[in-house]
């Protein structure tokens, strides 16, 4: 591997992982020696350095990560904020319903109710703090069940679950018992 195609190998890993990585573990899948990688990843910092780069390359003793810079920290606070502030799709909408009235789940359940993988819509939910794990059910395979927050609770404006409108099950009981009532009287 060409001196180019190595330093965007060891960019990309960095960049792809998200959390610190070791100099050994870049050294095993990319295939360079040490010294190489050791030689990479100060070029990256250095030019990462010189520019005043938004990003900066961590070291943690022997584990590197790319991070915001500190003097960009606010904005990128800010725009998280504002990510975060976004309307729910109306797949996530659907997936919260589910999670909402029959808590708690797993993600098995949602995908049979509606049809569909829920992978996305259930990760959109926890990063926004709406959902959390709520243990493991006792089924085969023990899978992860999930439930609101109280953040749900506050964006919706309610205090407790029981303040969730009836579904349309409900609704149709409750005129079917009215229409009897109604022909008795």
């Amino acid at each position: 591997m060409d001196k180019e195609n190595a330093r965007g190998a060891v960019e990309a890993i960095l960049f792809a992982m998200g959390e610190p990585v070791s100099a050994d573990r870049i050294s095993e899948v990319t295939g360079l020696d040490d010294g190489a990688v050791a030689d990479i990843l100060r070029e990256i910092e250095e030019e990462l350095d010189s520019r005043l780069s938004g990003i900066c390359v961590l070291r943690m003793e022997d584990r590197f990560q790319l991070a915001t810079r500190p003097m960009y920290t606010e904005f990128v606070q800010n725009a998280l904020d504002t990510r975060r502030n976004l309307p729910l799709s109306q797949a996530a909408m659907e997936t919260l319903a589910i999670i909402a009235y029959n808590q708690p789940v797993s993600r098995s359940f949602i995908d049979q109710i509606r049809g569909v993988d829920s992978s996305s819509s259930v990760t959109s939910l926890l990063s926004r703090g709406l959902i959390t794990e709520a243990g493991r059910l006792d089924l085969p395979g023990r899978p992860i069940s999930f439930r609101t927050t109280d953040g749900f609770l506050r964006s919706f404006g309610m205090s407790s679950i029981s303040d969730l409108p009836p579904t349309g099950e409900e609704q149709i009981e409750f005129s079917e018992q009215s229409i009897a009532a109604k022909e008795e009287q």
